[in-house]
């Protein structure tokens, strides 16, 4: 849709892109944008990666670029993007213009339009804010996590050398730098892992953190379950249930024999999904 046509605009970082930030945009209509204020802290859903969890198009403002704006100068520049612009969505604790001196009660003041404010939205009684997420995610509660964003923790980036002994001692793994990216808690998880340029979700357990029982380095793998896959240069990860922390093991026996445990709890937890 062109940007002409645009008639009702969501502001707000939207890092995350999760259940409270979705209800804003269930208020856009049919010729909505959503305006998103880069703040240089977005490690949820980074930069263009919004863009995977909405249709609606999406405009991109450093904050950087607009913190000296007042209250009508940030309005005016957005009525000058959107010439045709009717309709401002907002949340309860939206803030705006030079040092955030601004708030969703005074954009009447600067706009003539209509203004729409989003109450909180709870889940289980608990609020959804994008730093309760990032917490969840810290502490290994990927299910609370995912319940907040209303999908599966998403993360990607390319394919890497590993250290070597995965497929021949171990298992096959792909090994993936995501840079950009909140890490989460370093453990074993069942996830669901996209090669680049495939459209299918190949059930997998995935490792992150430290590799305490070999070489020490950080690492990101992917093992796919059931499946040989071929080189590739990057894939992402859909984290679904934390299976078990990081743990440091005696010997690469023991490390293969709590391997293969892992990997017949994530196909137990996987198999759930498709029932």
């Amino acid at each position: 849709m062109a940007l002409s046509k645009v008639d009702a605009i969501a502001i707000g970082g939207f890092d995350g892109m999760h259940m409270g930030h979705q209800r804003l945009f269930e208020a856009l209509g049919e010729n909505g944008a959503i305006v998103v204020i880069e703040t240089g802290y977005a490690n949820l859903t980074p930069g263009s990666e919004r863009e995977h969890y909405t249709h609606y198009p999406i405009v991109y403002y450093s904050l950087d670029d607009i913190r000296h704006l007042e209250g009508k100068e940030f309005i005016d520049l957005l009525k000058k993007r959107f010439p045709l612009l009717k309709k401002i969505v907002v949340g309860y604790d939206f803030h705006f213009g030079k040092n955030r001196r601004y708030s969703h009660s005074d954009l009447g003041e600067f706009f003539d339009g209509e203004v729409s404010v989003i109450d909180q939205v709870s889940i289980d009684g608990d609020s959804v804010h994008s730093h309760k997420i990032r917490a969840k995610i810290q502490i290994g509660d990927i299910a609370g996590a995912n319940r907040f964003l209303g999908h599966n923790y998403r993360i990607k980036g390319s394919v890497v050398k590993g250290q070597g002994i995965g497929k021949r001692d171990l298992v096959a793994t792909i090994n993936l730098e995501c840079k950009g990216y909140l890490l989460p808690y370093e453990g074993v998880y069942a996830a669901l892992t996209r090669i680049k340029g495939e459209e299918h979700l190949h059930p997998s357990v995935v490792f992150v953190g430290h590799r305490v029982t070999t070489d020490g380095s950080y690492a990101i793998e992917s093992h796919i379950l059931g499946e040989e896959i071929g080189a590739c240069s990057a894939a992402s990860v859909c984290f679904v249930k934390f299976i078990r922390k990081n743990q440091k093991f005696e010997s690469l026996d023991a490390l293969r024999e709590a391997i293969q445990n892992d990997i017949a709890l994530a196909k137990t937890e996987l198999n759930r999904l498709s029932l």
